[in-house]
């Protein structure tokens, strides 16, 4: 009896099916997130030339504020912060200004930083979950395999290779789903680590 024609051998086509599933939702999140880095340095290249290129402080935070980008936004934050210490209230003008400047930059670098870090959770899950879901699917397969031989009343060589066999798909499928997630959230954490290194040589500059 094969396992296909179990009427349980719909949960191990679930499991593959769900595991093909997070496969594309790994695949397509790569993409996004590749878009997005690229775009990025694009932009913060862009910046930094125009504001590094100008005349005054004052050309430079035009610059920032008509610039989109992760650089952009931070010198905007700082220059917010320096404009808030100068018309604020009696409050925000008795704060020490490099105190605040400082606190400006560290909460604007982990602003961007979680901003990156968006959706690479999703791709931390599917790389460690997905083993235990392509083997959760071919222990239930085998189970159900080894019951329809059982009833079969025969263990021959291809009674038991055909079902075992079609069970241990699952696992293979885990494994593949699980690699490039892994890969992929591993590449892409560290450009969120250098792309925060870079901010933070800008905050300090």
């Amino acid at each position: 009896m094969s396992v296909l024609s179990s009427p349980f051998a719909s949960v191990e086509h679930a499991a593959i099916w769900l595991l093909a599933g997070l496969s594309v939702v790994t695949w397509a999140l790569a993409l996004i997130k590749g878009w997005q880095f690229s775009r990025l340095n694009r932009e913060d290249n862009e910046f930094l030339q125009r504001f590094w290129g100008a005349k005054n402080l004052e050309e430079g935070g035009r610059a920032a504020a008509e610039a989109p980008g992760s650089a952009a936004r931070l010198a905007v934050a700082t220059l917010n912060a320096v404009e808030d210490g100068r018309n604020g209230s009696e409050l925000a003008r008795s704060i020490n200004r490099e105190d605040r400047l400082e606190r400006a930059l560290r909460q604007q670098v982990q602003r961007e930083r979680r901003e990156l870090e968006s959706s690479l959770a999703v791709l931390a899950t599917i790389g460690s979950t997905s083993p235990f879901i392509g083997l959760f699917g071919t222990v239930w397969g085998i189970m159900e395999a080894l019951k329809g031989i059982s009833i079969a009343g025969s263990a021959s060589l291809e009674t038991v290779a055909g079902p075992i066999g079609t069970a241990l798909v699952a696992t293979g499928v885990g494994i593949a789903v699980a690699v490039p997630a892994v890969v992929v959230y591993n590449y892409f954490l560290r450009r969120v680590k250098v792309k925060t290194a870079e901010l933070d040589d800008f905050a300090h500059d």
